[in-house]
């Protein structure tokens, strides 16, 4: 029977508040199961949420919870990517690199190994894009036979500041596949002042070289500028210049400057400006891929995997390479050997980690 008190109290209490509001409203007397499919219904009913019973107390929210990932283009709802950290170490020592890469870092390579394993699992699990990043990939001896197994599976995006491409690196370059790797390269702006100033002398010149380099190598070039984010609207003699080195205008990527890493300054990342990126590094597994420098006061991350795979998949059967618990929220995730891709579920997402500065 419904108690038609309840109703009153709830009408009453859910009336007077906001739109997304949440109230509390005792239960009353009766039998615990029935009281919670009274609850149940009326909110069904009436277009509003059940939130939870807690000792005889309902919590009631005035209408629905938007849902979080409704507005995101397909490619932005998590899960589809898979962000890989290839090694930390690099030919250069940016002033607001988010990872703390530079040539005295460690490399802290996943290993090919590894990349196989994540790329194959992946797969299973729905990821529809691998993005692999560092440091500066193309520092590693086996970039290219890392790249064939990505692209080898799905699409993938590189990211590199593109000057070392000569020699050895350069035949590298070549053997990757054109149609299915987009080579990103970062470059601040039209003259080398800026980049320089953040990146090393001489760092602009060498970047625009290996821009022009990738294009004619016949590769999809993007180019990624950072910027602190009240220099973001000073772009048009960027494009422009951008323009004119064969890049297309939606591979144009303006990201403001991240507070991460070695950066003194820059945009605050918090859970509920991001949606969450699965990102792998030689440590653990993170929520976003500019998180992975960022403490934690959860317990240390052991190594990944922390002992020899046994043999399970992401649905729990044998040999599993990935698992991220979103509940750390951008921090380190310790693991055993045992992970899964899976899609976190995050309230009000805005933006990926592509939009802030991190390469």
């Amino acid at each position: 029977m419904v108690n038609h008190r309840w109703v009153l109290d709830v009408v009453e209490r859910v009336g007077a508040v906001a739109q997304g509001a949440t109230v509390s409203v005792p239960l009353g007397d009766g039998d615990p199961g029935q009281l919670c499919q009274n609850v149940a219904a009326w909110c069904a009913q009436t277009g509003n949420e059940l939130v939870e019973v807690r000792d005889n107390v309902a919590t009631v929210r005035r209408g629905r919870s938007p849902d979080p990932f409704a507005e995101l283009a397909p490619d932005q709802v998590p899960g589809t990517r898979l962000w890989m950290y290839t090694n930390f170490d690099c030919n250069l020592a940016c002033d607001y690199c988010c990872a703390k890469s530079s040539p005295q870092a460690a490399r802290r390579a996943l290993g090919i190994d590894r990349v196989r394993r994540l790329v194959a699992e992946a797969v299973g699990a729905g990821v529809t894009e691998l993005l692999l990043t560092g440091g500066e990939p193309f520092l590693l001896p086996d970039i290219d036979d890392l790249v064939a197994v990505c692209t080898a599976a799905l699409p993938t995006t590189l990211l590199t500041n593109g000057m070392l491409f000569r020699g050895r690196r350069l035949e590298s370059l070549r053997r990757m596949d054109r149609t299915r790797l987009t080579v990103q390269i970062s470059l601040d702006s039209a003259t080398p002042d800026l980049h320089d100033q953040h990146r090393g002398r001489g760092s602009w010149s060498r970047a625009v070289a290996g821009i022009r380099i990738a294009v004619s190598e016949g590769f999809r070039v993007r180019v990624a500028a950072t910027l602190p984010p009240d220099q973001t609207d000073q772009l048009e003699p960027f494009h422009t210049f951008l323009d004119s080195l064969g890049i297309a205008r939606k591979d144009q990527v303006i990201r403001a400057l991240a507070h991460r890493g070695v950066a003194e300054q820059g945009l605050e990342l918090t859970i509920e400006s991001l949606i969450p990126e699965v990102t792998i590094t030689a440590e653990g597994v993170y929520w976003t891929p500019s998180a992975q420098t960022t403490p934690t006061n959860s317990s240390p991350t052991t190594s990944f995997p922390s002992k020899p795979p046994s043999p399970r998949y992401a649905d729990g059967s044998p040999n599993s390479a990935l698992a991220p618990r979103p509940q750390h929220s951008g921090f380190p995730v310790p693991e055993s050997d045992t992970v899964s891709v899976t899609t976190p579920q995050r309230p009000s997402p805005r933006s990926t980690s592509g939009d802030v500065g991190r390469h």
